[in-house]
């Protein structure tokens, strides 16, 4: 602390960094969940764009009493949800009147944002990420008593006790709350590539159950080599432009002789032309000195004449 601002050395954060990294690799590649939770404003949307990326449960809204301890009401609500979402609302003739599709509709969109996040959740999570443990300390509760690991960021502010893998850090910062999730996110990503790696002989069930569409593009874009054709295809296209290039070269080559001819024969009459040039200018000379030699006589006579007169 300087000046009352405390200072955090990141140094020291990096190695903090390290161990929660793969203690969520872990987690995750052995089969667990991580359940993300961040319900402050500077928080809300990187849980949900990292936790939707990596297709994680995540809580960005109010925490709900009970969301961990009473999980079987919990999971009652959200087939509440789900059997709302099937419902069409445009449509008049399935029984129910205007008011009651409004009803049902306004209680479906209730759900979502209590509930959105965690519809994919079918039974408590195996981790927990948490941001500003004093806004979320209805959540680390829950969590101490079911004995679940958190993870989260310590600020200067926090209680170390509350985390079991804690990264020292600023989590009021929009930027670094950002980071750290991003962090935890690659960690969950890369324990799925683990998990999906594993042969089904060691009695790895991910390993028989179809992939969901973003765990195939994660795996897709980590795991495949390059086809040798595709390979293969550049180095045909660079052959193939390569082999015109030299006829070009050729035929330029060919063209520089009748070039040079050119030149050649437009420089005789050059030289003719530079010939005639001193021949002009010695006429011109000779003609000069004649006519100055003429006119010095008559100008002597106009002279002359006054001088007789007066005489």
């Amino acid at each position: 602390e300087r000046s009352g601002i405390h200072i955090i050395d990141l140094n020291q954060s990096l190695a903090f960094i390290d161990k929660a990294y793969d203690f969520v690799k872990d987690t995750v590649a052995n089969g667990g969940t991580v359940l993300f939770v961040g319900t402050k404003k500077q928080a809300q949307e990187s849980i949900a764009e990292q936790a939707t990326r990596v297709g994680q449960p995540y809580v960005n809204e109010r925490w709900l009493g009970g969301l961990l301890t009473n999980f079987q009401t919990v999971s009652k609500r959200l087939g509440r949800m789900k059997e709302l979402e099937e419902v069409d609302y445009e449509d008049t003739t399935q029984g129910y009147t205007k008011k009651e599709l409004l009803m049902k509709k306004r209680e479906l969109t209730k759900l979502q944002k209590s509930l959105g996040g965690i519809r994919s959740l079918t039974k408590t999570p195996s981790a927990m990420w948490v941001i500003d443990p004093l806004r979320e300390h209805l959540a680390i509760d829950e969590a101490k008593k079911l004995g679940i690991p958190v993870v989260g960021i310590l600020d200067s502010n926090a209680d170390p006790d509350d985390f079991q893998y804690l990264i020292p850090g600023n989590d009021d910062a929009i930027r670094s709350v950002g980071l750290l999730t991003k962090v935890i996110a690659d960690a969950v990503a890369e324990g799925l590539i683990e998990r999906h790696q594993k042969p089904e002989a060691e009695g790895n069930v991910s390993a028989v159950e179809p992939l969901a569409e973003w765990e195939r593009e994660l795996l897709e874009a980590s795991t495949e080599p390059p086809a040798p054709e595709a390979a293969a295809e550049p180095a045909a296209k660079a052959a193939a432009t390569k082999a015109p290039a030299k006829a070009p070269a050729k035929a330029a080559a060919a063209k520089k002789p009748a070039a040079d001819k050119a030149p050649a024969a437009k420089k005789a009459p050059a030289k003719a032309a530079a010939d005639k040039k001193p021949a002009a200018a010695k006429a011109a000379a000779e003609k000069a000195p004649a006519k100055a030699a003429a006119k010095k006589p008559a100008a002597a006579t106009a002279a002359g004449r006054p001088s007789e007169r007066n005489r």
